[in-house]
């Protein structure tokens, strides 16, 4: 198991600290004022790119704020109606109202960037590690036991070359190994059998994530461009995301629905 893991999983067994929320909370209201005190304490060259990094960020974060505003636009008054004579000096101009509107695409922005997408299984049953992986023994006196089968259905792309036999960790079995999934539009009440593009994200944690494996309630980005699905801007839509609804490793192939 990677080096990297110890502290979700135990976290996963065994829950946090008490005051590991407030700890938390103090760590991140700390943050700014030490940037502060790097800043103004980094001579050289090492101020310069920090000051540039730093200015990068802001006008970043003042380009999304701007995005996000709400825009003001102009339309005509219909509906209203003057009593008595208008002066001759606006008799050429038209009333207008300013109404706050906000495109469709940068709402669907702000609920990506918030998360909220509302999938079909909230809550899975989280897969043991001993029950993922089967342990190969590997040497001449089959000794040593660094080697690890993964007993789920993964996802590889087009390009992915093996490592050596030698020298590969993860062994990714190639009649586990699937391109297309069973995805079902909840809105057309329609299933159509499409090509994976990768895995977003396995709620058994990240490293099952990038290894592709793909569990009961992972997310998926499957290829709808031959569903004919456009933006509000008239541009064809490349990739959705899908959630697995059931245990690939049992059924043979993937079911999933799309996330709309």
């Amino acid at each position: 198991m990677p080096q990297g893991d110890y502290i979700e999983l135990h976290q996963k067994r065994h829950g946090y600290r008490l005051d590991h929320f407030v700890r938390e909370r103090k760590r991140i209201a700390r943050e700014p004022h030490k940037r502060s005190q790097y800043a103004q304490k980094a001579l050289g060259i090492k101020g310069k790119l920090y000051a540039k990094k730093r200015y990068a960020e802001k006008a970043q974060m003042k380009k999304t704020l701007k995005m996000h505003e709400e825009s003001s636009s102009r339309r005509k008054v219909d509906d209203e109606v003057h009593e008595g004579a208008i002066p001759s000096y606006l008799l050429d101009r038209e009333q207008t109202t300013r109404a706050k509107i906000i495109s469709n695409s940068i709402k669907q922005k702000r609920k990506e960037k918030a998360g909220k997408w509302d999938v079909p299984l909230p809550k899975v049953r989280p897969v043991a590690e001993d029950e993922m992986f089967r342990v190969i023994r590997t040497g001449k006196r089959k000794t040593k036991q660094w080697k690890r089968m993964i007993s789920k259905v993964t996802f590889v792309g087009p390009s992915f070359t093996r490592k050596p036999p030698k020298y590969e960790r993860f062994i990714r079995p190639s009649g586990l190994r699937f391109t297309k999934a069973h995805v079902t539009h909840p809105e057309l009440k329609c299933t159509f059998n499409l090509e994976i593009i990768g895995v977003k994200k396995n709620p058994n944690g990240p490293m099952y994530s990038s290894l592709g494996v793909i569990t009961k309630g992972t997310i998926i980005e499957v290829n709808v461009s031959e569903l004919g699905l456009v933006t509000p801007a008239g541009k064809v839509v490349w990739g959705k995301y899908a959630q697995v609804t059931n245990n690939p490793e049992n059924d043979g192939c993937i079911n999933a629905v799309l996330l709309v």
